[in-house]
């Protein structure tokens, strides 16, 4: 028998193969009926797991598609009109249900739906927490646990975010379906947010044990290209949005050491930044360059451009990146947005005005008891000036308010060698 290799293959295959799989059903049995499209691929999976113990097929993947197709003919054929499935198989429900449902499994048709899906589970009417966490299940085959760890929340409330989805696309009656006309931009925009929300919780993941979470990137990365390849997704600010996730995962590699200890941007090991990302991310920046609507992703993707543009950390373009961020405050006038800018005004040699403007941030007081970021760029700001005692405090508490191992540890030898300087 091959258990261990059946196992760790189903598991391999699980991630990879089960959004792909729940996709297509959702499409022949219709959004309101996905647990039931859940079902069927776990009972194949299940199927794999006792089949594959006496061998392994030549074919995995397919095994598994092939095993799904199969148990989604026999439900249609065994209760046809009993059940409402999709508008779209019901309109083909007279043909031969064989070869009906079996169109849907073609590679083209499978790629569709899972951008169908993707839209599905980005309706407006879900809340937004409740879309990342169902994107991820649906589309991505993260486990429950699995989206609790990358979310940082417990398992009890992705699964009361996921019922409340589920219930809310029953009754809301969501289409599996890309919108088209002015629904197709608000959806996109939606979209555009999860994509992005998931792409930043990977790469700077705030989990205890991981910096950051390759997988969740990689997984953002994917969705965004897919949605890049359908002529209802090919615009600019997804180009763009596709650009500033090439262009930040090409940092991998040098943001954090063997000992998992952060690598900050000065110190980082340049030569290790993945040239082949960078060139694509500059392409698809160029793509995104047509049309007269600047995004947010624009401007982020140009901010990460500029960066790479730079041979070495002591010469970057600041000015430049100050402008970039100007236009960004113009666009999305976030607190966070405020933090950065204040970052690249401090790196243009203007300490003083950076802290003014950190602490002229509404709500600063409440952010900085609560956000580790915030006091953790004050105490750069305060070691910068030589005010031991604020970098101190700063510090302490920015120590207190992150759960990422990683972090604690910079900010720990940071505080060591505040506390050195100012003795």
């Amino acid at each position: 028998m091959q258990t261990a290799p059946a196992q760790q293959l189903v598991d391999h295959l699980f991630r990879h193969e089960s959004g792909k799989m729940v996709a297509v059903l959702a499409r022949i049995f219709g959004m309101h009926n996905l647990e039931m499209a859940e079902d069927v691929v776990q009972e194949a999976f299940l199927k794999a797991m006792q089949a594959w113990k006496f061998g392994l097929p030549p074919n995995p993947a397919a095994w598994l598609m092939q095993t799904a197709r199969n148990k989604a003919i026999d439900i249609v054929r065994r209760e046809g009109y009993a059940r409402r499935y999709s508008a779209e198989l019901a309109e083909q429900l007279t043909a031969e249900t064989e070869n009906t449902v079996v169109q849907f499994f073609s590679e083209h048709e499978i790629s569709d739906s899972q951008l169908r899906l993707v839209f599905a589970c980005c309706h407006p009417s879900l809340k937004q927490e409740d879309q990342v966490a169902l994107t991820l299940k649906t589309v991505s085959g993260f486990g429950v646990a699995e989206i609790a760890r990358a979310l940082l929340t417990n398992e009890a409330a992705i699964q009361k975010r996921l019922y409340r989805a589920k219930q809310q696309i029953k009754e809301t009656n969501i289409n599996f379906e890309i919108p088209e006309g002015p629904a197709l931009h608000q959806r996109l925009e939606t979209v555009y947010t999860v994509l992005y929300l998931l792409f930043n919780e990977g790469y700077n993941s705030i989990n205890a044990e991981e910096l950051i979470r390759k997988d969740l990137c990689m997984e953002a990365m994917r969705l965004c290209k897919l949605l890049s390849e359908n002529k209802a997704g090919a615009k600019p600010s997804t180009y763009a949005l596709l650009a500033l996730m090439c262009l930040q995962a090409s940092r991998f590699d040098s943001r954090v050491d063997e000992n998992n200890s952060i690598i900050l941007l000065p110190q980082q090991n340049r030569s290790k930044w993945d040239q082949q990302l960078i060139q694509l991310g500059y392409c698809y920046l160029n793509q995104s360059s047509t049309g007269e609507h600047l995004s947010v992703y624009h401007v982020e993707s140009a901010i990460a451009a500029e960066h790479c543009l730079a041979a070495s950390f002591g010469q970057t373009n600041w000015q430049h990146l100050l402008q970039l961020y100007n236009i960004l405050l113009g666009i999305k006038p976030t607190p966070v947005i405020m933090l950065n800018r204040a970052v690249v005004l401090g790196s243009c040699g203007q300490t003083k005005q950076a802290l003014k403007e950190i602490m002229a941030i509404p709500g600063i007081d409440v952010l900085v008891q609560t956000q580790y970021i915030y006091s953790a760029v004050l105490a750069d700001l305060y070691l910068t000036l030589r005010d031991y005692p604020n970098a101190q405090k700063m510090l302490a508490q920015s120590i207190a308010l992150t759960t990422s191992g990683a972090e604690k540890k910079l900010l720990g030898e940071r505080l060591a060698l505040a506390s050195q300087q100012s003795a």
